[in-house]
């Protein structure tokens, strides 16, 4: 069996830069927590989408167990739009009604998932049998998780803490168990 530990990053501090985006001073608190937490799992590897705070929230458990982070760019947030958009929920509620909507610039569900998945897939394949730590994001999280069991959806999403654990065990690419780890602290 191979498990993947999905963990949503912690709050961090808006900026319009994406990809350099930090933990605010509670996300950090919050990254902390999750390192203490998965201490206890014997993790083997941490990969982590390329975005500072994806990262961030991960890399004390890669310090703990020794080794560096792997950026894999399948894990990052998917691209809801590129240019502003004045109602958020609007925008978010209109792709996961229509997964082949997108807005401009921006991947649908379907294109953001394949992607999500296609990373998933190789993390399984490259690390079988192993506890693999994913620093990711909410809503490509839960894409993931819909690929293998539709119950992950927008409602969901929506009911996500930050950060947030899902342990999912998977033997081969077959999902056998889904397991929340991390309780509000």
């Amino acid at each position: 069996m191979t498990n993947l530990y999905f963990v949503r990053h912690a709050h961090s501090t808006y900026t319009p830069d994406e990809l350099g985006r930090p933990l605010s001073e509670s996300g950090l608190t919050d990254a902390m927590k999750v390192t203490d937490f998965l201490k206890t799992e014997g993790i083997d590897i941490v990969v982590s989408s390329p975005y500072k705070r994806a990262v961030q929230t991960v890399d004390g458990i890669a310090l703990f167990i020794d080794k560096d982070v792997e950026i894999v760019d399948g894990f990052k947030e998917r691209t809801l739009t590129t240019v502003p958009t004045e109602d958020f929920t609007l925008a978010i509620t209109k792709v996961w009604e229509d997964y082949n909507f997108s807005w401009q610039g921006g991947e649908s569900n379907n294109v953001a998932q394949k992607r999500g998945v296609e990373a998933t897939n190789s993390v399984i394949e490259k690390y079988r049998d192993k506890n693999v730590v994913i620093g990711t994001h909410g809503n490509i999280m839960v894409l993931i998780m819909n690929y293998f069991d539709k119950q992950y959806d927008f409602t969901f999403w929506r009911n996500l803490d930050m950060p947030d654990i899902y342990k999912l065990t998977f033997d081969g690419r077959e999902l056998r168990i889904v397991k929340r780890l991390w309780e509000k602290r």
